[in-house]
């Protein structure tokens, strides 16, 4: 038997209580769904719509919610586009609805992996300073492609870093004596990722420049 299509009436249009970004559609006199009111703008009242029409409005509804909720996520600090991806498949939204998503929020700029790598490594360096292999892991868990990582680490030098924690560290602890600054300031450095090379040296450089005006040497 061939299917035909059937028009219904739109006979009301409500705009929901509970969410006022919503409007309720009452089709032939019964309600039918409820739509984003951006998904919902051109309705009016006396429009007829087929099966094909409602079955896509319901399609640009789910893609709109999906957004909303993308949105929302990443106005929380920045995402990697993998992250944005498990986020929404875990809301329950299909991978077409998500690629969809993706794809416009990465044609107005609003995600990349390009972006959210530079963002997230001058975060770090700025508020919570670590090595190249440290972020480097962090963000491949994040999903980040080996060659953005690669691009997004190009200003960050391991000496320099270690140094400015150095500096942090002795200005709390300027009181210790040398072997127990440098085994706390070995395991501080440690703990953020620095080779032994690199800690062997940032910790003799930062103990001489703060204690040599003192007649202290090691």
């Amino acid at each position: 038997m061939r299917y035909v299509s059937m028009n219904h009436k739109i006979t009301a249009l409500k705009t929901q209580k509970r969410n006022p970004n919503r409007i309720n559609i009452y089709l032939d006199g019964e309600y039918a769904f409820g739509l984003a009111r951006i998904v919902a703008a051109w309705l009016k009242v006396g429009m007829e719509l087929s099966d094909e029409k409602i079955k896509q409005l319901q399609c640009d509804d789910t893609e709109e919610v999906a957004m909303q909720k993308a949105m929302r996520y990443l106005s929380y600090r920045p995402r990697s586009i993998v992250e944005l991806c498990q986020k929404l498949r875990i809301q329950g939204f299909e991978n077409k609805v998500i690629d969809n998503v993706v794809d416009k929020l990465c044609e107005h700029k609003l995600l990349g992996d390009d972006k959210f790598a530079s963002l997230w490594v001058e975060n770090r360096m700025t508020f919570r300073p670590r090595s190249r292999r440290m972020l480097t892991n962090e963000l491949k868990q994040k999903g980040v492609a080996e060659d953005t990582i690669m691009h997004a680490l190009e200003d960050v030098n391991d000496e320099d870093a270690a140094y400015q924690l150095g500096l942090h560290f002795i200005r709390k602890n300027r009181s210790l004596e040398w072997p127990v600054f440098r085994q706390k300031l070995y395991e501080y450095l440690v703990r953020r990722g620095f080779d032994y090379g690199t800690i062997k040296s940032v910790v003799r450089q930062v103990w001489l420049e703060n204690h040599e005006t003192q007649g202290e040497k090691i």
